[in-house]
């Protein structure tokens, strides 16, 4: 049976065999699906370890980066995000690196929530892997402006410059936003310790906005809490971004797009059962 895996450190909450279970017995490909706690210290070698009969894997933290280290061949948005989440071994046994994390945002934002991107204007809060592995497939989406804020503002300038031949991308400090926007997205690990970004009073949140956390758990973010209390249209967590970036890897292991909604809701059934 065609092996397929989740690396990650730590590995025990991961989502992904689950899923990927689920989109098997969907489609009727026949193929195996475990998490691997890789060692901290040898990433690769317990990688190729794996590959050795293995044809796929995703890439979860800590590895991101050593993964895009590790592939012998990188997509052009792996190349963009600078950090790969998703590894297909080739036929002459070479490793292809891709990241599909914009991906899965960007489906999970326009197919599942129904929000077209362009022409809208979007503000993305963090600087860092999460948020530089979304930028390219949000900017070919052709929104009106895309701005990024973080804490140290030259982070968020050094972003900005990187993406600025993908679209209309600038930079701010968290103190610096006043302007209304569309659509927010929270990029920032602040939610893992149930906090908020440093967010100024003078942000505005229009009753149209979306708001938007790229993290999850049983109940809602601090971060989509917020967002509700201060007018948002709608919150949604980042468990649609989980399952659809999943979707993508699948399809470019097995060539077949599997259907996410039934995934997706048996996930969320979970989560609300606890």
């Amino acid at each position: 049976m065609d092996r397929y895996c989740v690396f990650g450190n730590p590995i025990g909450h991961s989502k992904s065999p689950l899923i990927h279970r689920l989109f098997a017995a969907q489609t009727g490909e026949q193929l195996s699906y475990d998490a691997v706690l890789a060692p901290l210290d040898d990433f690769a070698g317990c990688a190729r370890g794996f590959f050795a009969s293995g044809l796929g894997g995703n890439v979860t933290v800590p590895f991101k980066e050593q993964a895009f280290r590790l592939a012998d061949q990188l997509s052009e948005r792996a190349q963009r995000a600078g950090a790969v989440n998703t590894l297909k071994k080739l036929a002459d046994g070479r490793l292809l690196g891709d990241n599909t994390d914009g991906a899965g945002l960007v489906r999970d934002l326009t197919v599942n929530a129904g929000f077209p991107l362009a022409g809208r204007r979007i503000l993305l809060l963090g600087a860092g892997g999460a948020v530089r592995g979304v930028l390219e497939p949000l900017l070919a989406e052709r929104p009106a402006a895309l701005l990024i804020a973080n804490r140290t503002v030259a982070k968020a300038e050094e972003l900005a410059r990187l993406f600025a031949d993908c679209g209309p991308v600038s930079a701010s400090a968290f103190d610096g936003l006043h302007e209304p926007v569309d659509l927010i997205v929270n990029g920032t690990s602040a939610s893992l310790a149930g906090e908020l970004p440093p967010l100024t009073p003078s942000l505005i949140v229009p009753g149209h906005t979306l708001c938007y956390d790229m993290m999850y758990g049983k109940q809602p973010t601090a971060f989509n809490r917020w967002a509700a209390a201060h007018g948002a249209a709608r919150t949604l967590d980042g468990l649609g971004m989980l399952v659809e970036q999943a979707a993508e890897a699948f399809y470019l292991w097995r060539g077949v797009r599997p259907d996410s909604a039934p995934v997706l809701a048996e996930l969320r059934r979970q989560l609300a059962a606890g």
